[in-house]
């Protein structure tokens, strides 16, 4: 079994443990109305992204989120709470230092305590537990962003339990013969929906694209046809799967908490890559973490 196949399948479990870790957190996490930014790279910005709308949908205050590289530096906010798995990704860590200079307060969620992050962030949530050895994010993007949704009261117990439906039932038929997979969300679940294109793009090498689910039919349908599968991790806008359908193009609804459906997503990645003789523990032109010399900092 990959080091990914038996992370991703280790999901529930370790949402339950973040779900159970958020109030004894609750104090180093962004208070009711604080004006606040997450930040994070690649899988950590897209559940940035997620949380960030869910933040606002709980009432919550003001929320942004940018990938660590974009980060706004003229903004001002109460808090910024850094997404980094290793710890050691150079973007993040950069601006944790600027942050700390500026005296703009600052949190990190991380996997892996033992790295440089803890010296630059103000305060830390250690997820020690959803640490991955994958190139490849799953459970830790997942347990980071159950974290927080719990933290705004919007975790849900039925999601966990989606998770294990989803890691127990079989794929969608046909799913994973297709040539190019489209992935579409609605508020908190379209930055799920770019997650699941990068996890199909990294793992499996496939042509895969995400957006906001109105924002479909504004040109990207135009690519669905025979071979093609569109995929909603939320609640479709009316009348959208009868339109992918009569493109030729195969429809996946999603029927179980958008989290839950990344998951289905994680397995559908998994099982492509398979299909195409690749490993999935060694992405092509990837890396555990990015981390970039002086040069290549210079050249940015």
């Amino acid at each position: 079994m990959s080091h990914v196949a038996y992370e991703l399948g280790t999901q529930p479990a370790c949402w339950e443990r973040a779900a159970e870790l958020a109030p004894a957190r609750r104090a180093v996490l962004p208070q009711p109305g604080e004006r606040t930014a997450l930040v994070g790279c690649g899988t950590s910005y897209y559940m940035a992204q997620a949380a960030a709308v869910l933040r606002e949908q709980a009432g919550q205050g003001e929320t942004d989120a940018f990938p660590a590289s974009e980060f706004p530096r003229h903004r001002r906010y109460d808090r910024v709470v850094a997404l980094t798995r290793s710890g050691t990704t150079t973007e993040v860590l950069d601006l944790l230092a600027a942050l700390r200079d500026a005296g703009v307060p600052t949190t990190a969620v991380i996997g892996d305590p033992a790295t440089p992050v803890t010296a630059l962030a103000d305060e830390l949530v250690v997820l020690d537990f959803a640490d991955e050895q994958s190139v490849v994010q799953t459970r830790f993007a997942t347990t980071a962003l159950t974290l927080l949704r719990a933290h705004v009261g919007l975790h849900r117990a039925a999601a966990v339990a989606d998770a294990r439906t989803a890691l127990a039932e079989p794929l969608p038929p046909e799913s994973a013969g297709r040539n190019q997979f489209t992935f579409l969300g609605r508020g908190w679940s379209t930055g799920l929906a770019h997650e699941a294109a990068l996890k199909m793009r990294e793992a499996s090498l496939s042509w895969a694209e995400s957006y906001p689910a109105m924002e479909y039919r504004h040109g990207p349908v135009s690519i669905s046809g025979p071979g093609t599968l569109t995929w909603s991790l939320d609640e479709a806008p009316e009348g959208l799967a009868e339109q992918v359908r009569r493109t030729g193009g195969h429809w996946v609804a999603g029927r179980l908490d958008p989290l839950a459906e990344l998951v289905r997503v994680h397995r559908l990645a998994l099982a492509v890559a398979a299909d195409r003789g690749l490993d999935p523990d060694a992405p092509r032109h990837l890396t555990r973490s990015v981390i970039l010399s002086t040069g290549e900092e210079a050249v940015r």
